[in-house]
C-alpha cells in the first residue's frame, strides 16, 4: 500500500480512539479482553525484561500485560495514533505501576528499538491494517530476542461457508449500525473489506516463516471469526550483516 493510504489508516484510528474501547467491549460482548489474555500468555512476557505491545491504540492489552505482570519488567505500548497515544497516557497516569510503562509513537515498519532487545511482543488488531505485514514481521523478527515470542490477536476469515456468511451479517448488521451511533459509519464499514484481504491463518504462518521465525502457529478463536498467531525466533538466530 502507499503512503497515502498509511496516512488514511492513521486518521481513521485518531478518528475512533474516543471510543474504540468501548465499542470494543460491546461489539465482541467483552470477549476480547479474554482474547487479549491468550495473546499475553502464548507471548510470555518476562518479569525482567522489556516486553512490547505493537499497534497498541489506546492501550487496553499493554496494561493488561502490565497487570499481568505486576509492575515488573519494562512494558512499551507502540502506535501511530496521537490521540489513541494520549488515551492510553491517561489512562495509565495514576495505576500504581505506570513507572514500569513506557508509551512510543512510531509506525511499527521502522521500529525505534535496537536488534536483539526485546522479551516479548504482543499485537492486537494491528498486523491487518499496516500497510506492509512481511516488513511489519521481519521488524518483530529483528527486535526480538533469540527465543522470545511474538502473538498476534486479529480478526479470522472462518472456513466454513456458514460462519462466512455469520461474520459478515455481524459486520453488516451489528458492527456498523452500532458504530453508525457514533457517526463512525464509515469508520466501522472497512471491517468487512480489511479481513477479506488479511492473509489467512496459512498464509500467516507462511509469511512469518519467510520473515526468520520457527515454529509459528495459527489458532483459530471465537468460533473461528478471530485468530491468534504465535511466533517464535529461533534460539539461535543470527542477524544478517
Amino acid at each position: 500500500m502507499s503512503s497515502s493510504s498509511s496516512a488514511h489508516v492513521q486518521a481513521l484510528f485518531n478518528r475512533i480512539a474516543p471510543v474504540y474501547d468501548r465499542l470494543n467491549g460491546w461489539l465482541s460482548l467483552g470477549q476480547h479482553r479474554v482474547w487479549k489474555q491468550m495473546a499475553i500468555r502464548w507471548a510470555n512476557p518476562s518479569p525482567d525484561g522489556i516486553n512490547v505491545d505493537l499497534c497498541c491504540g489506546s492501550g487496553d492489552l499493554t496494561l493488561m500485560m502490565a497487570r499481568t505482570l505486576r509492575g515488573r519488567g519494562q512494558i512499551v505500548g507502540i502506535d501511530f495514533s496521537e490521540r489513541q497515544l494520549a488515551i492510553a497516557r491517561a489512562r495509565a497516569a495514576f495505576l500504581p505501576w505506570s513507572d514500569a510503562l513506557q508509551w512510543i509513537e512510531s509506525d511499527i515498519l521502522t521500529l525505534p528499538l535496537p536488534d536483539r532487545s526485546v522479551d516479548a511482543i504482543t499485537m492486537g488488531y494491528g498486523l491487518r491494517n499496516v500497510t506492509d505485514i512481511p516488513t511489519a514481521l521481519s521488524e518483530m523478527y529483528r527486535v526480538l530476542k533469540p527465543g522470545a515470542r511474538a502473538a498476534i490477536l486479529d480478526f479470522n476469515r472462518p472456513t466454513s461457508d456458514a460462519m462466512q456468511q455469520f461474520q459478515r451479517w455481524y459486520l453488516r448488521q451489528v458492527v456498523v449500525p452500532v458504530a453508525g451511533f457514533f457517526a463512525l459509519t464509515e469508520e466501522y464499514a472497512y471491517l468487512e473489506a480489511s479481513i477479506a484481504r488479511f492473509p489467512t491463518g496459512p498464509e500467516q504462518i507462511q509469511l512469518a516463516a519467510e520473515a526468520g521465525f520457527e515454529n509459528a502457529k495459527h489458532y483459530a478463536i471465537a468460533a473461528d471469526t478471530m485468530g491468534i498467531l504465535v511466533v517464535a525466533k529461533p534460539s539461535t538466530a543470527r542477524e544478517s550483516t
